[in-house]
């Protein structure tokens, strides 16, 4: 095997690091989502330019940010986005519960599909609203499984309490990429009701199969009128920390009730955020390009091990993000299988049971880490299982 950047073994517990320092020192962590990889050159030259320059004064607002941004809408996606349509926040988990008093009253029912990224669930009661959960039904394929959508569930959960659906796509955890069909289908329904419709498309640019990411405000402009869709660099390029994120809202009206919800809540982004989302942006394709193909090694070496040693454990195969999501059901743990791991093999996922209830019994892999802290995390599995 070619030895790449991304197999760097990083010391990250030195840094404040929530991922590294929120266990013992001998738990290998594979939960919260951001990758164990140093972010791109230009944005590293980009940040000590910017740090050089020594003033930090107050910057609400990037017009060469807003720029690239519509300009690689356009691009990728072929999405005609207008600069003016853009909403800078410092980050997405923010703006999803920001979304639920925008666009809902108290008592209100906030619809998703799960499991989901746990911020989900809790954002619409954090002020009062209602999540509404309509669990996915998984299709099986040998030991793989894939999460489609009960399009009948889906618009049978719908009430007159129903203002608002939030979309997570690509999906985390299971990593559906969704098609154009799928998409059509949902935002159809969607319409139909009269929904808000808030997406998540955090993950675009982490596809680690050969499918396009379609921007479900893309579909026409009937779709785009009731959307707003939220964005980062911050999972593609490893930037949580800087606190860059992005709303895109075509429709004056709802770009409006968005703005008017976080004004003087929300903090705008910092000069470093908007610094480090020039350059990921404008210069750091070529990293991307690499990063994937190691996920995807990542991915299929996680697929292979499973196969040939964990029998026992169904698996997704991601199509989308860097996050996989294993099925420890019929080992019939006596605890669940995130607390078992964690205290058997010294491994920390994330624990399936905050995806919602359709996530009991599973866990969540972060695949960004080096292949070999990877094989060391699969083979603590396979020893505590061939144990049991």
């Amino acid at each position: 095997m070619t030895t790449t950047v991304f197999d760097t073994l990083i010391e990250r517990r030195t840094s404040g690091c929530l991922k590294w320092n929120a266990y013992d020192e001998d738990v290998l962590p594979v939960w919260v989502a951001d990758m164990d990889f140093h972010s791109p050159e230009p944005i590293l030259k980009a940040l000590h330019q910017r740090v050089d320059h020594g003033v930090f004064g107050y910057q609400f607002d990037d017009p060469p940010v807003r720029q690239v941004i519509a300009q690689r809408m356009n691009e990728r996606y072929g999405w005609s986005v207008e600069t003016r349509d853009i909403v800078f926040v410092p980050n997405l988990v923010s703006a999803l519960n920001f979304v639920c008093t925008a666009y809902a009253e108290p008592g209100d029912e906030v619809l998703m599909s799960t499991p989901v990224y746990p911020p989900f669930i809790v954002a619409p009661g954090n002020s009062g609203r209602v999540a509404t959960m309509v669990d996915m039904p998984i299709v099986r394929s040998g030991q793989q499984m894939r999460y489609e959508i009960d399009f009948d569930a889906f618009e049978a959960a719908i009430t007159p309490r129903t203002k608002l659906f939030i979309l997570c796509s690509p999906h985390n955890p299971v990593g559906r990429a969704w098609t154009r069909p799928e998409l059509e289908r949902l935002a159809e329904i969607c319409l139909h009701h009269n929904l808000t419709i808030v997406s998540d498309e955090i993950h675009c640019d982490l596809l680690l199969d050969p499918l396009q990411h379609i921007p479900l405000a893309s579909l026409s402009p009937e779709v785009a009128a009731r959307t707003i869709t939220l964005m980062s660099p911050s999972k593609t390029f490893n930037l949580p920390t800087l606190g860059f994120a992005f709303a895109i809202a075509q429709n004056e009206t709802v770009r409006q009730q968005f703005e008017k919800a976080t004004a003087w809540f929300l903090p705008h982004p910092g000069a470093l955020g908007y610094t480090a989302a020039l350059a990921a942006y404008r210069d750091c394709q070529p990293w991307l390009d690499e990063l994937l193909v190691y996920l995807r090694g990542n991915r299929d070496f996680m697929a292979d091990f499973l196969q040939s040693h964990l029998p026992q454990i169904p698996y997704t195969h991601p199509e989308a993000t860097y996050l996989a999501w294993l099925d420890f059901r019929a080992l019939n743990l006596p605890a669940s299988p995130y607390q078992v791991m964690l205290e058997k093999a010294r491994v920390a996922f994330n624990d399936g049971a905050a995806f919602g209830k359709a996530g009991e019994g599973f866990v969540r892999l972060n695949l960004g880490t080096s292949r070999e802290r990877l094989r060391e995390v699969l083979e603590r599995v396979r020893a505590v299982v061939e144990d049991l």
